[in-house]
């Protein structure tokens, strides 16, 4: 029934009509099953009703035909969420007949239950006059026709398509990238082009199109300065980081070669971008590392600007009579950038992801993103919209109530923007005096020119292995101490920890291709650099060259899960040390951390207290080994749970037994930058957070406003939680009872 099964979801797929593929779908099913009726119902929720959307077999009366939820089998399969498979139907103590539906014609009955990710979206069912027991073949089959039908109909539904007749409040879920609340007129922006659009092309002109190409990179250049200069004199040096970046790309070398060299294979230029930076993006968007993951957009975005330039002479300003919330393809700094400030209320993107430089762009303007959003912006252009950047949901057409609601929030949102902005100055303090550490993470060198610099104690996570996957061949010493000096000399008087090469499995070299079944429990980190010495001491020997004068490296070693790994690692540092001794008689010796990420070594600590100088807390990384969740896949991404009761006590566990070793340490994963995780982390004792820049301001904020027992108390009846979300709603009390709920206001757990 294989075959037959391929058949009918092939037939259906080729259908743009989604009322069209269901009629398709059942005449289809009944020939494959060889029976007499097929039902599909879907379930709509606000009438707490089954709707008969289509069937083959039933002749009803009237236009519509429905069966709430608590009748009959169709409404027993719907409660359930399981299969029904009756040979005499009319004998069960659920069945209901309807007179209208002629059903009392059919004995046999198997119902089947259409989920879509937990949910119920409605029932499949087949019928027979011939009182029989469906075969477990039979029953297999349908259950997997419903899986199918599942992702028809949620996609469709995520299209803007609406099943039942009357009228309803459309939400949008997206993904919260910039705070803060804004309500407009929904605007579509289908002006940019678009690089998937490009198709295979050749020229005979192979001069002319490296021509267009030089001419497009200098008219790129010209266009980010002038961006650069925009946002200098408009914000902050926040901007400064994306399109210092942009200007580096553009003049790499070994950019220019790719694309130089894929024209003179014959390609036209437009063609030849696509393929340069498909390939280029394709390396960072396969990775597990947030921030390594959306450099992918920064590269896409480059080549956005270059296939603009590739069409057009000249960049354009949109000129806007009112002001809008933007609906675009991708998000990105430029789009930003073309845009008057006062004419963006906010932005929604179909792509994209909440860290990408756009976002943080947007964050640094005050314009509230919601990204990776689902829907056809065909059927929003011109619609009132409200767009709430803190949940990430998106109301189209919103009731006068909820317009009023919000309403308030924006005044809210205003004064708190205003307050956020005055504690990035100041030390981040508890309010009777503990002090916290606030530390950076970053990647790019392009980061050491961003302005909140100003306002952390130093960098908590340098991610090394950027300048590695940006090049098509392993970073010569020399390169590597350019790299790292830049960043040292960025941060002189404060304490800048490196993180050695974390490559492999997921972030597999370009010019090091590494294929695994598992890449997450594979060979990447510390297990990498271990099995290459060279490549390691390498990398090593530039650090510590690098550090010369400045005296503030600290090297950290990623995916340790054993105390043999680290001692030789230890070995190896050594090694390194006394070969750049050699030259360089006044090099101080830095201190040695391990990331702890496996959790294997939340029973190690003890044993290597005494190896190490500190350690940090890669709270991502843990949090999947510990759930056993890849929260890349979407399938169980949601029960990737950051405040899940075991990473607490994991958190507390690595805090105890730091402190009775009197090792520092330091939580540099998402959760020392999440409002709720940070106050967690100080109550449970942390008192070092190293995050992304997008969080420093509001974490010293609400620092500033906490009292260290207070956190304790939270932290210890965190600690007696069986779940999550009870975590989750005691924390949610605690800010509404500050005041500061704003934070958080939707932010579901």
């Amino acid at each position: 029934m294989l075959t037959q099964l391929r058949d009918i979801v092939e037939q259906v797929s080729k259908v743009d009509n989604v009322h069209h593929a269901l009629e398709i779908l059942v005449q289809q099913t009944c020939s494959a099953m060889n029976t007499e009726c097929c039902t599909i119902y879907l379930a709509n929720e606000d009438k707490q009703r089954l709707e008969l959307m289509a069937t083959q077999g039933l002749t009803f009366r009237g236009d519509t035909i429905h069966i709430d939820f608590e009748e009959g089998l169709v409404g027993l399969v719907k409660r359930t969420a399981e299969p029904i498979n009756l040979a005499e139907a009319a004998r069960h103590p659920d069945y209901k007949y309807f007179p209208q539906l002629g059903e009392n014609v059919y004995h046999s009955f198997l119902g089947t239950p259409i989920i879509y990710r937990k949910k119920v979206l409605g029932v499949l069912v087949i019928q027979q006059k011939k009182s029989r027991q469906f075969s477990e073949t039979e029953e297999s089959f349908l259950v997997t026709l419903a899986a199918q039908i599942a992702v028809l109909i949620a996609h469709a539904k995520s299209q803007g398509h609406r099943f039942f007749s009357e009228p309803q409040p459309s939400v949008i879920h997206g993904i919260p990238a910039s705070s803060g609340v804004a309500i407009g007129s929904l605007w579509w922006d289908d002006t940019q082009p678009e690089l998937s659009d490009v198709y295979p092309a050749s020229t005979l002109d192979v001069d002319r199109e490296q021509e267009l190409l030089l001419l497009a990179i200098e008219k790129a250049l010209t266009d980010f300065k002038r961006m650069r200069k925009k946002f200098d004199l408009e914000l902050n040096k926040d901007a400064l980081a994306i399109f210092d970046l942009f200007t580096h790309l553009l003049n790499d070398p070994m950019l220019r070669n790719d694309l130089k060299a894929q024209i003179q294979s014959g390609d036209k230029a437009d063609w030849a971008l696509r393929q340069v930076v498909e390939n280029y993006a394709n390396r960072f968007a396969q990775m597990s590392d947030v921030y390594m993951r959306e450099r992918a957009q920064d590269v896409r975005e480059l080549g956005q600007r270059l296939l603009f330039f590739l069409h057009n002479s000249e960049q354009t300003t949109l000129t806007l009579e009112q002001p809008i919330i933007l609906i675009v393809r991708e998000l990105t700094a430029s789009i930003l950038a073309s845009i008057p400030k006062e004419k963006l209320l906010a932005v929604v993107s179909l792509e994209g992801a909440a860290n990408s430089h756009a976002a943080i762009l947007s964050r640094a303007m005050g314009i509230p993103a919601v990204m990776g959003v689902n829907s056809n912006p065909d059927l929003l252009n011109g619609k009132m919209g409200i767009v709430d950047g803190y949940s990430g949901e998106i109301f189209v057409e919103p009731n006068e109530e909820l317009l009023s609601e919000y309403q308030s929030l924006v005044t809210e949102e205003t004064e708190l923007s205003k307050m956020v902005e005055q504690a990035l100055a100041s030390e981040a303090c508890t309010q009777d005096g503990k002090r916290v550490q606030i530390l950076l993470n970053a990647g790019l060198s392009a980061d050491t020119s961003i302005s909140v610099n100003q306002g952390v104690d130093g960098v908590g996570l340098y991610r090394t292995e950027i300048s590695f996957l940006l090049q098509q061949q392993f970073p010569s010493e020399e390169e590597q101490v350019h790299q790292y000096r830049a960043v040292l000399d960025a941060y002189q008087d404060k304490r800048v920890v490196m993180r050695t090469l974390d490559i492999g499995g997921d972030k597999a070299l370009p010019y090091l291709p590494i294929e695994e079944d598992n890449p997450f429990l594979g060979w990447r980190g510390i297990r990498f650099t271990l099995d290459h010495p060279d490549i390691f001491l390498m990398q090593l020997r530039a650090m510590l060259r690098a550090s010369k004068g400045y005296d503030n490296l600290s090297i950290l070693l990623p995916m340790v899960s054993s105390v043999q790994e680290l001692d030789d690692a230890i070995v190896l540092i050594n090694q390194a040390y006394q070969e750049v001794l050699k030259e360089h008689k006044d090099i101080v010796y830095p201190e040695i951390g391990v990331m702890i990420e496996v959790p294997s070594m939340l029973y190690l600590l003890s044993f290597i207290a005494d190896k190490v100088d500190f350690v940090s807390v890669g709270t991502n990384d843990l949090t999947q080994y510990l759930l056993a969740v890849d929260r890349n896949n979407s399938q169980v991404a949601n029960i990737y749970e950051s405040l899940h009761p075991s990473v607490l006590a994991a958190m507390k566990h690595i805090y105890e037994v730091c402190a009775a070793n009197h090792l520092p340490v330091c939580i540099c994963g998402e959760l020392a930058g999440d409002p709720i995780g940070a106050l967690l982390l100080v109550g449970l004792g942390y008192d070092t957070l190293s995050m992304n820049t997008s969080n420093v301001a509001r974490v010293k904020y609400l620092l500033r406003h906490s009292d260290s027992k207070e956190l304790k108390t939270l932290a210890d009846n965190a600690l007696m939680q069986h779940y999550g979300k009870s975590i989750y709603d005691q924390m949610y009390q605690y800010f509404e009872d500050k005041g500061l709920a704003g934070f958080i206001r939707a932010g579901k757990s």
